[in-house]
């Protein structure tokens, strides 16, 4: 709505009726929404639909966070949010507000948020006709002589209107007068100018004074006037005043000119002689203070300097009436206007405005993100006045140009907070003008930290060592996990992943600490029960969505020397035990519980190394815990060197010289048997050895010796020494007979066998040993032979035992050819020594019972391959036994062990040296169909 006023400044101002139709475009090609509304309008004035307008609805201005800002100004206009209307807070002084500007707007900028969105309304201020023309003064008095000519001019001073266009349009009239009238003339597009012009000559006796009224009326509608009242007085005396080159002065004028600069000298010409031609130049009184403070005129020499400083921004152009007077009685004077336009420079320097709104930037922002609205301006003009912006470094942000003179931070890349937190931005506002003036403003823009970022472990899986037995609740191993993110998403906390293992969950046995990451063992571990136990932690942080890793912990339990040997029974299965006899009372005594056998049986005047008895131990520990060493003592403790002896790691037990009667009846030894751990662990047996003479028992001598005792006389035992020897051949001509028709039977099998390539063995492929001897353990499938007879039988598993005397492996050069062995490594084996070192524990701990054979040199089954075991090789402490070496970390369950005869140890020294005997043992899985029964 628009007020119109007029009659006066306050008490004159009256209401219109009327309303205007407010008019809303969008500009073409600016995307400025345009209203318009009069001044002075009242509170509450509607301006426009602002909302409608923007495409917004009415619904979401409050969650958008509907907001419109006016720059540097009142706030005038406001939005109602509950309808999205436009309308006038508080009422606009347009005078006030713009000067005598032609263009007022009011501009405003328009942001919703959710998603960010920036735009321009501009509010025109329509000017309507509230101020009336006014007058420098309300009376003046005009001195005339009565001599002036006809058509004589005095100028006025014309009234000002401090509206514009036709609100501003002023017309003058003048009182009906016979004396005067008025001329107007309009100089330039800033003023017209008025002259009081005698039309009739006046006579001071007759008229003295005379009264006139000025009138101004603008072109608004009401129209507004202003008056002003003219005294004229008639004076005698000087007839001529002085005249002006010219009614009308310009001067160009720069606004940074310096005090003191001379403006104009300004001539003025006087026809009288003497005082009444001599001339003082002055300012009319009409000039304002303003205008007063700024210029000063010579009064002798009429120069007109500056005195003040001068601003194009603050005022652009001046208007100075000077007055030239002489010295006549009465004194005449003539008049002139200076007008002074100022040429703008460029002295000032622009400014910035940043208003932010979206801080801070989260590193997953889209490109395109406005971040701050940043708004500069310059109070030059012209080309000086021309901003442009630029940002510095640019990086991942970037200025857009958004209208005129308001630019939008916006994101043009992607930013990561773990490489850069936060961006130090300089905004750089730079004129047009020569030299070019600058402006500078920091803005920091932090990057918040989302969750893109899992935790992570130094390395995908960990080895780590316990000893078994560990006490419960024992810190075993620490997890770390590093997330480089900031804040709940760099806090990680840590958790098992459960999964069963020996029918158990895998959380009964460790746990993990959420905070910390300390992996706990929650009960003791056994390694004869769980040598490996693989746990996998989980590490999730604290983000939305979470994001987690894992990590595998290798537990390896270590073996402890916590089980002593147990030594087992006679006959309970366990490969290569030597029979034990069934004769006699005596007791045995080994484990608990175990049957009680008879006394072992030794015939008088058996020889050295006749075998007794053999003692069978088991260890459950592994490696050198399960390492078993025998020692043998007699039980009574009898005084002399014992007859029997036994080996150290065999268990065998034999004598060591002829027995006589002197050796007396019966015989109880004591076998300990140790391990070899820290401390070393031990079990210990009692074997009661009977001696008998060999007429009393000759069969049952004649199977533990297999000799002839000594010392024997009489037809009787000459007749069970031909028993025995009938025996002896009957059984010797069995196997013999056996051996050729398994001879005969292999050749016709050979000889009827299919051609090579579709059936049949393949060339053997030779195997060898290391330096110190190995166990191979070498694997037939039937699927790894296609080209096999369905007669071939079943595929066996074999695991053979090869002594360090074999030849060396081809290189991978020569693995193509498989040479035959030479005669000289054939058939020149020797039968190893009695006592070779083979621990018990190793044959009772398999899963199967084995069976022990002797061979020379033995090749694997073809299609088998061949697998290797570390060894760790112990030194015997007698230099005629062997060297038996357990396999790195070999428990009861192991089956790989190297065996050697005669004084490998090259740290003990023998009374004799002896060459190694070259053994090869062959171990079978029981149930194998190709075992041989024995």
């Amino acid at each position: 709505m628009v007020v119109w006023k007029g009659g006066g400044r306050g008490s004159r101002r009256r209401l219109l009726t009327a309303v205007l139709l407010l008019v809303t475009a969008w500009a073409e090609g600016s995307g400025q929404l345009h209203y318009s509304v009069p001044e002075e309008a009242k509170h509450g004035t509607f301006v426009g639909r602002i909302a409608q307008d923007l495409g917004l609805e009415v619904g979401e201005l409050v969650p958008r966070m509907f907001r419109a800002v006016s720059q540097g100004r009142r706030d005038y206009l406001e939005v109602n949010l509950q309808n999205g209307i436009l309308f006038v807070n508080s009422p606009i002084d347009r005078e006030e507000l713009c000067g005598r500007s032609p263009a007022c707007s009011i501009h405003l900028e328009v942001i919703v948020d959710k998603p960010l969105r920036v735009d321009h309304v501009e509010v025109e201020v329509k000017d309507i006709n509230d101020n009336p023309p006014v007058f420098p003064v309300t009376q003046k008095t005009l001195l005339i002589a009565e001599s002036r000519q006809l058509d004589s001019r005095f100028p006025l001073e014309g009234a000002s209107d401090a509206d514009i266009g036709a609100n501003a349009f002023l017309t003058y009239k003048l009182s009906p007068s016979e004396y005067f009238s008025l001329d107007i003339q309009t100089n330039d597009e800033l003023s017209k100018s008025l002259s009081l012009v005698l039309k009739k000559a006046l006579d001071r006796e007759e008229a003295p004074e005379h009264h006139l009224i000025l009138t101004a009326t603008d072109g608004g509608k009401p129209e507004l006037t202003g008056t002003v009242q003219l005294f004229v007085k008639v004076l005698d005396a000087n007839d001529n005043a002085p005249e002006f080159d010219k009614a009308v002065y310009k001067v160009h004028l720069v606004e940074n000119a310096s005090n003191g600069s001379m403006l104009i000298r300004l001539n003025a010409s006087d026809a009288d002689e003497g005082l009444n031609g001599d001339i003082i130049y002055t300012f009319s009184s009409d000039v304002s203070p303003r205008v007063q403070a700024k210029f000063k005129i010579d009064p002798r020499t009429g120069e007109i300097r500056i005195i003040g400083s001068l601003d194009y921004e603050e005022n652009s152009a001046y208007e100075i009436q000077t007055v030239a007077t002489d010295k006549g009685i009465p004194p005449m004077s003539g008049h002139c206007k200076v007008i002074v336009k100022l040429m703008d420079v460029n002295d000032n320097v622009p400014e910035i405005m940043v208003t932010s709104l979206s801080l801070p930037v989260k590193e997953d922002a889209p490109p395109g993100t406005v971040i701050a609205l940043i708004s500069v301006s310059d109070r030059d003009s012209g080309a000086n006045g021309q901003v442009t912006c630029t940002l510095d470094p640019p990086g991942p942000f970037g200025l857009e140009s958004t209208f005129k003179n308001y630019y939008s931070l916006v994101l043009q890349g992607p930013v990561d907070r773990e490489k850069v937190a936060a961006y130090e931005l300089l905004v750089t506002a730079r004129d047009g003008g020569a030299p070019a003036l600058e402006a500078t403003a920091s803005v920091t823009v932090a990057i918040a930290d989302v969750n893109d970022n899992a935790p992570a472990f130094a390395q995908p899986v960990y080895t780590v060592l316990v000893k078994e037995n560990n006490p419960p609740g024992s810190h075993i191993f620490t997890v770390s996990a590093r997330d480089p993110d900031a804040q709940e998403n760099a806090l990680v906390s840590y958790s098992l992943v459960d999964r069963p293992v020996r029918e158990r969950p895998l959380s009964s046995y460790v746990s993990v600490h959420a905070e910390s990451g300390r992996v706990y063992a929650l009960q003791p571990l056994d390694h004869e029960e769980l040598e490996l136990l693989q746990v996998q932690v989980n590490a999730r942080d604290a983000g939305v969505p979470a994001l987690d890793s894992n990590v595998t912990l290798q537990v390896f339990v270590l073996d402890e020397n916590d089980n002593a040997p147990v030594v087992l029974p006679p006959h309970s299965g366990a490969a290569a035990a030597p029979s034990w006899s069934s004769a006699g009372s005596s007791p045995w005594s080994g484990s608990p519980g175990a049957p009680q056998p008879g006394p072992e049986l030794v015939p008088q005047g058996v020889g050295a190394g006749h075998p007794v008895a053999k003692i069978r131990a088991v260890d459950l520990d592994s490696g050198y815990n399960a390492w078993l060493s025998y020692e043998l003592r007699e039980a009574g403790g009898g005084a002399g060197r014992s007859p029997f002896r036994i080996g150290l790691y065999t268990g065998e037990i034999s004598t060591t010289r002829a027995l006589d009667e002197a050796d007396g009846p019966r015989h109880t030894l004591l076998v300990v048997v140790r391990d070899h751990g820290e401390p070393a662990l031990r079990a210990t047996a009692t074997v009661s050895v009977s001696l008998v003479d060999s007429g009393q028992d000759g069969k049952a001598a004649s199977r533990a010796s297999g000799v002839r005792a000594s010392g024997a006389s009489g037809g009787s035992q000459r007749a069970a020494l031909v028993d025995v020897n009938v025996y002896l051949i009957i059984a010797i001509c069995a196997v013999s007979s056996l051996f050729v028709l398994t001879v005969l039977l292999y050749t016709a099998l050979r000889c009827s066998a299919p051609p090579r390539g579709l059936c049949g063995p393949v060339p053997p492929a030779l195997v060898c040993s290391s330096a110190v001897g190995s166990w191979s353990y070498s694997q037939q499938r039937r699927r790894q032979r296609p080209n096999a007879c369905a007669g071939d039988g079943a595929a066996k598993s074999d695991l053979m035992a090869f002594s360090p005397n074999l030849p060396p492996c081809p290189g991978p050069r020569d693995s193509g050819e498989q040479p035959g062995i030479g005669p000289e490594n054939s058939g020149k084996a020797k039968q190893p020594n009695p006592d070779w070192r083979y621990s018990a524990s190793l044959r009772a701990g398999m899963h199967s019972s084995v069976h022990l054979e002797e061979a020379g040199i033995l090749h694997g089954r073809l299609g088998g391959p061949d697998q290797q075991w570390p060894t760790v090789s112990s030194a015997t402490t007698e230099p005629e036994a062997g060297e038996v070496s357990p396999p790195v970390g070999a428990g009861v369950n192991s089956n790989s062990w190297t065996f050697k005869y005669g004084p490998s140890n090259p740290k003990q020294s023998g009374p004799e040296s002896k060459k190694q005997t070259q053994v090869s043992f062959l171990l079978r899985r029981k149930g194998d169909p190709s075992q041989p029964r024995q």
